[in-house]
């Protein structure tokens, strides 16, 4: 087994209430750290688990169980050249290169404030590419792809978390194999 290291971004109970903490204990999230931020509640995991697609689904029924809403699943799925950099361990002026095809071609382009300095990129996307570039681990593509994953699961109030993730994952996986 693993560690997976992520957020379930949360709502629908009141961070004053006096089980607040406890109710997500009771629900399973003894491997979390419990928070309110910005009106959310945080769900902080180091959850052990075979595999990132069920971490994040037994993570999502935790929450759940307790009461509360998941919103999303963190690390942000946007990300900057210096957020690339900072999550690959390789040099701001490396994922620049990259950026601007000085490294290699067919950088993934950005998705949001495309017109600013700090453009925004899909991590999923962009940790694909780095995996086809021989500059990211297989592992953190898979990751970055099951987050992208339950994300739009979670939007789209998709039935059957757990099913649809590992079906869209395995498909990714393969897909991710033949284009290295």
């Amino acid at each position: 087994m693993a560690k997976y290291e992520f957020s379930i971004i949360a709502s629908g109970l009141n961070p004053q209430s006096e089980d607040f903490e406890q109710r997500f204990l009771d629900a399973g999230c003894d491997d979390a750290t419990i928070s309110f931020q910005k009106g959310h509640i945080i769900v902080d995991f180091a959850r052990e688990d075979d595999s990132i697609d069920a971490a994040i689904c037994s993570a999502v029924q935790c929450v759940q169980k307790a009461g509360a809403q998941a919103e999303r699943v963190e690390p942000d799925p946007l990300v900057s050249l210096a957020d690339i950099a900072a999550r690959t361990g390789l040099t701001r002026a490396a994922i620049t290169n990259y950026s601007k095809g000085d490294r290699a071609a067919d950088f993934p382009l950005p998705i949001a404030r495309v017109t600013s300095k700090t453009s925004l990129y899909e991590w999923s996307t962009v940790a694909a590419w780095l995996f086809q570039h021989h500059q990211l681990p297989r592992e953190k593509a898979i990751e970055a792809e099951a987050v992208r994953l339950a994300n739009a699961a979670i939007q789209s109030n998709k039935i059957g978390l757990k099913d649809a993730l590992h079906k869209d994952l395995k498909a990714y996986e393969r897909k991710l194999v033949k284009a290295a």
